[in-house]
């Protein structure tokens, strides 16, 4: 193992933060791995995952066992972590910005002009050029904000990989991931190991996220290239819910961290066995057809449902009670899938969101991530 560390820009005289990754396995080797915990530094569950897949990889290193380089960094936001106010952690967003830790990353603007002018009729070769282009792209930036060099640090460790997997949580969650269409294929059977109630699917969310901007880059380049010069998968990536803030214990995290060597063993990555893959507990969904709720009025939040329930349309999902005057509104659902993830919060004011279920028909336009 490698322990490296990327000094970030320093926001004030006196303050320094630095962004530290473990290297594991042989670099070269035709295969690079990514994964990387709590961008959103408030989601603790996943940092406590990679604590213990750092301590499987060490084991598996020492028996010469991986077969690609692996990259993994528990601690993707370490200006989030230390967010506190007034003893509450604040980790989603930047308190100096007001900008979310992961959304609206770079997209490489320069990138399909410069392909075309470089790019042959083979499909490796334009593989490997096109990464030299990303890399001459990112060192031409220059980060005003410490905001934006931990984005630009993350993105130059991880933009070479052909597997990218960031873990997060949500409020209260099943386990459930994020991924593009394209690259559902390859991460079913991560989903499957995971046991993930919900698949969420789509090319472009709108939300500019870690995993989309290294997906979606090589997915425009495909469809802007001609077809005499071919462009592969360089990346696929994926978010994964690791449940919800509150489900931080040995259990689920070692649960999660053996479903990553399994999947890993699965891509050949890690020589070992590979599990037979479980049954996919729901198929993939499209993100378009998840239905939002919202809460129309103001007042005590009582749920209805649990998470990982499956949903009928009409099902009351949330009763909303007014303590002045007892009126009671609930809130039903016009979906029938899986309610995935909800809000931890018990009181709400009016327009505040409230939680989300799988839909099969895709109806939602726009940015479909939430804030």
């Amino acid at each position: 193992m490698n322990r490296q560390s990327i000094p970030l820009l320093s926001p004030a005289i006196g303050t320094h933060r630095e962004l530290v990754s473990f290297h594991f396995g042989p670099a070269g080797s035709g295969q690079k791995i990514y994964i990387q915990s709590s961008l959103h530094a408030d989601e603790t569950p996943a940092m406590l995952t990679t604590v213990l897949l750092k301590r499987r990889l060490l084991e598996l290193e020492k028996r010469g066992a991986l077969n690609a380089e692996i990259v993994l960094v528990p601690v993707a936001n370490p200006v989030g972590l230390g967010q506190y106010v007034l003893g509450q952690f604040l980790g989603r967003f930047d308190l100096g910005s007001g900008k979310n830790f992961n959304r609206h990353f770079m997209q490489f603007p320069k990138l399909t002009s410069r392909a075309k002018e470089v790019l042959g009729s083979d499909a490796k070769e334009n593989r490997r050029t096109v990464r030299e282009l990303i890399a001459a792209e990112l060192t031409e930036q220059k980060p005003l904000t410490e905001f934006e060099s931990l984005q630009l640090a993350l993105l130059k460790l991880s933009f070479d990989a052909d597997v990218v997997i960031d873990l997060h949580c949500s409020l209260e969650a099943a386990m459930h991931l994020y991924t593009s269409e394209a690259a559902w294929p390859e991460f079913e059977p991560l989903a499957r190991y995971l046991g993930a109630q919900a698949s969420l699917l789509a090319t472009n969310s709108g939300g500019e996220s870690f995993d989309e901007t290294h997906g979606l880059l090589w997915w425009k380049l495909q469809q802007d290239m001609p077809a005499d010069k071919p462009v592969p998968n360089g990346t696929i990536a994926v978010t994964v819910e690791c449940r919800g803030q509150r489900d931080v214990s040995y259990e689920a995290a070692q649960e999660d961290a053996d479903a990553l060597v399994d999947y890993l063993a699965w891509r050949k990555a890690i020589l070992i066995d590979a599990k037979p893959l479980p049954e996919l507990p729901t198929p993939a969904t499209p993100l378009a057809g998840s239905e939002q709720f919202y809460a129309p009025v103001s007042g005590i939040l009582i749920h209805r449902a649990k998470i990982g329930d499956r949903i009928h349309v009409g099902q009351a999902l949330f009763d909303i009670v007014d303590p002045l005057t007892d009126e009671t509104t609930t809130v039903s659902s016009n979906t029938e899938g899986v309610f995935y993830m909800r809000r931890a919060i018990r009181f709400v004011t009016a327009g505040a969101p409230l939680g989300r279920v799988t839909g099969t028909r895709p109806f939602r336009t726009g940015v479909l991530l939430g804030a």
